[in-house]
């Protein structure tokens, strides 16, 4: 009984009633998280989502969440190593994989950067992401490899008949 007194006033002179994982599962704190980062309150942000990854280790939410605030603050070196640990945890999580190749891209390290964008944009079909990578490539100067994602590009539309994407690659 007297431990449960000194832990309600220990909460209670910290700010809180109760450490913030008690108040329910790594869903919660991924909520929690996204609040505080809505308010600007970063710190407050980064740790609820830590401990909806220590709560859950394979909350796809929390990795994503955590690797893109971190991208934000500017710590890209942290954030390509939460999405790179997010893939080892979860290898479908191929979310995962755009946020890697954004960090690494910032790092300099382009090849890695453009193996990873090439691979989420292979896995999901994504044209606006075919369209950046294509951007990288132009921006680096790799003139053959943007003409190819363009060729790609048009392919693509034209086996789904999509005559304004095919214009747009064209």
């Amino acid at each position: 009984m007297r431990i449960l007194a000194f832990f309600a006033v220990f909460f209670a002179l910290a700010g809180s009633a109760a450490p913030a994982w008690a108040n329910g599962s790594s869903d919660e704190l991924v909520r929690q998280a996204r609040a505080h980062e809505s308010a600007h309150e970063n710190e407050l942000a980064l740790r609820r989502y830590t401990d909806a990854l220590a709560l859950d280790p394979t909350s796809g939410a929390a990795y994503l969440g955590l690797g893109a605030l971190r991208l934000h603050l500017g710590q890209s070196r942290e954030a390509e190593q939460v999405y790179s640990t997010a893939l080892e945890h979860l290898p479908t999580l191929i979310e995962a994989l755009a946020g890697r190749a954004h960090a690494r891209r910032v790092l300099g390290a382009r090849e890695l950067a453009d193996r990873d964008l090439s691979d989420y944009a292979l896995k999901t079909e994504s044209v606006p992401t075919w369209r950046e990578l294509a951007t990288w490539y132009g921006e680096e100067g790799r003139f053959t490899a943007e003409l190819s994602v363009w060729r790609a590009l048009l392919d693509f539309a034209e086996a789904r008949g999509d005559d304004a994407l095919g214009s747009e690659a064209d």
